[in-house]
């Protein structure tokens, strides 16, 4: 498949509040055929500003790798899968990959297993 012909990529950035709420919210996203492939990076502290005051919390930074037709969904998915009641889901689009990645990424979200 050439490159003309794969669907855009992108990226969904999320944080979750433990390493396990990421593997699960990950794990049912692979599940549903929704992403290639979550990265998970176990921990860091997030300073913010939540109902009129200023928090900190340590959270995890979930990647997930899927294309840009299922961001939506997935999207979706993440916020009725979350613990939190506002979660970051951010999407970040990828304006180049190595062919070979976005054929994989491409055929792990759009087979139907």
């Amino acid at each position: 498949m050439g490159a003309a012909y794969l669907m855009a990529i992108s990226l969904l950035y999320v944080t979750t509040k433990d390493i396990e709420e990421a593997r699960r919210i990950s794990l049912t996203l692979l599940d549903r055929n929704l992403i290639a492939c979550a990265n998970i990076l176990p921990q860091m502290e997030s300073i913010y500003r939540w109902k009129g005051e200023i928090e900190s919390s340590q959270e995890c930074i979930l990647v997930l790798k899927t294309v840009r037709a299922k961001v939506e969904e997935t999207t979706a998915a993440v916020i009725e899968l979350h613990s939190y009641e506002t979660p970051c889901v951010l999407e970040i689009p990828v304006g180049h990959a190595a062919e070979g990645y976005m054929n994989w990424i491409n055929g792990e979200v759009t087979s139907t297993r």
